[in-house]
């Protein structure tokens, strides 16, 4: 058959993670983002478990380590600054709390632009407004006017994915919020901040404020959380979302007033919802999903990165596989990452109710608390790491691999 052609929405992580893959398996593809070009900055996003493994099929291991924050640890810390627990990168073989490989968000997007710019077409600055499909391919009207007809589109688009509102439904019927509000930018490196995340966590309020040490040493990331029963505010309103984190971190102590005090100079502010995005199918007909727009688990997962990277080569690969047939293809990348997707969600839960509950001190007589089922723990954690297979799909195409990505 004649090459294949598939649009992809949203040039972040997944979807020049899929534009790799997609390339690799003989695809035409074109990236659209309606930004006007690669954001920068961003949490520090990991790759733990299997996810290491695709990064090294993708021949870009020494590429993304090279970017990496290099942070060797964290603390946290009473609220003056004493150090309560202490955690290294190398906890867990690398898949701790600090992973191995850490990397801000807009340092991984880089490095995947970098590496598929040349095979794949990237159109900054526009994005769908329209789209119908028919049983042989999919009609797209960009918001620029141009019209383009594809064979298949899939939207890498993210939590509040304008692909999935269009094709699925409201994002009321798929995002869930999970009682947090995260909000990260960058800082000068004035706390004197070396190699170490140092996070300051109020119980009582459940709030936190945290700098994260990035590769540029005279600058740092500040990260602040706070809990929050509903969500209403625009997620592109940045000053309304500045005037909540000033109200919403009045009075925190610690190092906040001085976090604070940089919130209007700062290039790269972010704040939203901790969410999720929980859908029966993750396609329709010659649309489909991956990454956040399909299956967010949220940051307090640990895994978004993750379930990108591991999607996108599980995508490709069984659309591949079906010889592009988008009903076999669709079917097979979900049947594979279904599982996957559902303990990593069941950290992320777990994980936000225990920050968005404040969590008081115990009543001098209240009995101890019920002992968590560790075992049960474990093998999540586990499932949420390494339980999915990457088959080698032997026999499918696979044009550019580079020596480093050959598999053994």
């Amino acid at each position: 058959m004649s090459e294949v052609s598939v649009l992809v929405a949203g040039a972040s992580i997944a979807g020049p993670a899929l534009a790799h893959w997609l390339r690799r398996r003989g695809a035409q593809v074109t990236v659209v983002e309606r930004a006007p070009g690669l954001r920068p900055g961003g949490q520090a996003v990991d790759a733990r478990g299997v996810a290491k493994e695709v990064i090294r099929r993708m021949g870009l291991d020494a590429a993304v380590r090279a970017a990496c924050t290099d942070t060797a640890g964290a603390y946290t810390v009473d609220v003056d600054g004493n150090v309560l627990e202490t955690y290294r990168a190398d906890d867990h073989g690398g898949d701790g709390f600090i992973a191995e490989i850490e990397i801000l968000r807009g340092d991984l997007s880089q490095v995947l632009y970098d590496d598929t710019r040349a095979g794949v077409e990237y159109v900054f600055g526009d994005r769908i407004a329209e789209l119908s499909q028919d049983a042989d391919g999919v009609d797209v009207t960009f918001v620029s006017g141009v019209r383009r007809r594809f064979d298949l589109v899939v939207g890498a688009d993210g939590l509040h994915s304008s692909l999935r509102a269009m094709v699925f439904g409201p994002r009321e019927r798929f995002v869930r919020h999970l009682g947090l509000v995260l909000a990260f930018y960058s800082v000068p490196n004035e706390f004197g901040l070396d190699r170490w995340f140092i996070e300051y966590q109020d119980k009582e309020s459940a709030r936190s404020a945290g700098l994260r040490p990035i590769r540029d040493a005279t600058q740092a990331m500040a990260m602040f959380a706070f809990p929050a029963a509903d969500f209403d505010v625009d997620h592109r309103d940045v000053e309304e979302q500045k005037r909540l984190l000033r109200e919403r971190m009045g009075g925190l102590g610690w190092s906040t007033p001085r976090i604070l005090a940089h919130l209007d100079d700062t290039p790269d502010f972010y704040l939203d919802q901790v969410a999720q995005v929980v859908m029966d199918r993750w396609s329709n007909g010659r649309v489909g999903l991956i990454g956040d727009a399909a299956f967010c688990s949220s940051p307090m997962s640990g895994a978004g990165t993750g379930l990108a990277l591991v999607g996108a080569y599980l995508l490709a690969g069984e659309l591949a596989a079906a010889g592009w047939d988008p009903e076999a293809g669709f079917a097979g990348y979900e049947a594979r990452m279904r599982s996957f997707v559902e303990a990593n969600q069941e950290i992320g839960r777990l994980h936000a109710h225990s920050r968005a509950v404040p969590q008081p001190d115990p009543e001098p007589d209240a009995g101890p608390s019920p002992e968590p089922d560790m075992d049960a723990l474990m093998a999540l954690v586990d499932r949420a790491l390494n339980g999915i297979e990457l088959p080698d799909y032997t026999g499918v195409p696979d044009f550019g691999a580079s020596e480093s990505s050959a598999r053994a």
